[in-house]
């Protein structure tokens, strides 16, 4: 008795018609990276949120939240709020305009230029130092889940409608 095989059949047409209309998904990106740079928005705000960087690890407390309570870098929440993108045919960018941005990004030792330092509020104590630094609290990143995302996206959006069709 000969065994019963298995057999896969490829419509050729139909898989070159959706092919074709996947490439020209693909000649104005934009919606996709639309999608992906709001989700990137939601993720970074998350970090916030969280207190932790894109690899996952916890922000030193800033000496407010300790004195204070509170979340780290969202005293006020700015910082968090003005997280955006900007998106185009080539490509997508997620960032912030506040000056201070980096500062929390990358850490920083800040320099009084003057003799009398550098005043500021502890508490109910004002206290003067020469200089401060401000430990790297990153912010901006992708993680492992930011990466799978950003390809379920891609993947949805050259799919568009032909996703889920019967074939």
């Amino acid at each position: 008795m000969a065994a019963e095989g298995v057999r896969i059949r490829v419509d050729a047409e139909a898989a070159l018609r959706d092919l074709g209309r996947m490439m020209a998904r693909a000649e104005k990106p934009r919606g996709m990276f639309d999608a992906i740079g709001a989700s990137l928005v939601t993720s970074t705000q998350m970090h916030f949120e969280r207190g932790t960087g894109p690899d996952g690890s916890p922000w030193p407390p800033s000496l407010r939240a300790l004195t204070e309570g509170g979340k780290t870098l969202i005293d006020s929440a700015i910082l968090m709020q003005s997280i955006t993108f900007v998106a185009s045919d080539t490509g997508v960018e997620v960032g912030t305009n506040i000056l201070y941005a980096a500062v929390h990004q990358f850490g920083a030792t800040i320099q009084a230029k003057t003799d009398q330092g550098l005043r500021f509020k502890v508490g109910d104590q004002w206290v003067r130092k020469d200089s401060v630094t401000i430990p790297a609290r990153p912010f901006l990143g992708l993680d492992d889940a930011d990466s799978a995302e950003i390809v379920h996206i891609a993947e949805d959006w050259l799919a568009g409608e032909e996703r889920g069709r019967p074939s």
